[in-house]
């Protein structure tokens, strides 16, 4: 019998550049149980404006960009509108002035995980917002990793439980 988590999973990408990204960050949100995606603003959609599946995001998902409800919005501004309203907590994976180690974050209520662009990460505008920052400390010369791969070890870590 398949366990009901106590609280929603929903993963939210900003910006995301790549159409590889997105399917990979679909895929992995389908195994750890995300309920929802959001995708805003750059971030590739699975169909694109001519109702075709983009090739790319399928080739990568292999299938969880349809079995994952998701709705695109233009900007971060809708969704936090929509989020709060909702009383789900937004938690940011980026390296900012208040992150806290992503191992010592504790998922408790409803909550929406942001990724963002692969060059710029989560916006400051958007960071003040948010409820909390995690992050993945960096041990190498790398100042950080690919964003589905970030993305990935983060959903697991928070909402593995």
């Amino acid at each position: 019998m398949e366990k009901i988590p106590p609280y929603k999973k929903i993963l939210i990408l900003l910006d995301i550049r790549s159409s590889h990204n997105v399917g990979s960050l679909f895929r992995t949100a389908d195994a750890i149980g995300v309920q929802k995606i959001y995708l805003i603003g750059t971030t590739p959609d699975p169909i694109d404006r001519f109702g075709r599946p983009n090739p790319d995001i399928a080739k990568t998902a292999l299938g969880a960009e349809q079995t994952i409800p998701y709705e695109y919005y233009k900007t971060f501004v809708e969704v936090f509108a929509l989020l709060q309203k909702e009383h789900v907590a937004i938690v940011g994976l980026e390296q900012y002035k208040d992150s806290v180690d992503y191992k010592q974050y504790v998922v408790q209520n409803d909550t929406a995980l942001i990724v963002g662009n692969e060059v710029d990460g989560i916006l400051e505008s958007v960071l003040e917002k948010i409820d909390a920052t995690i992050e993945i400390p960096m041990r190498g010369e790398k100042e950080s990793l690919n964003v589905s791969v970030a993305g990935g070890i983060a959903l697991f870590r928070i909402f593995d439980n």
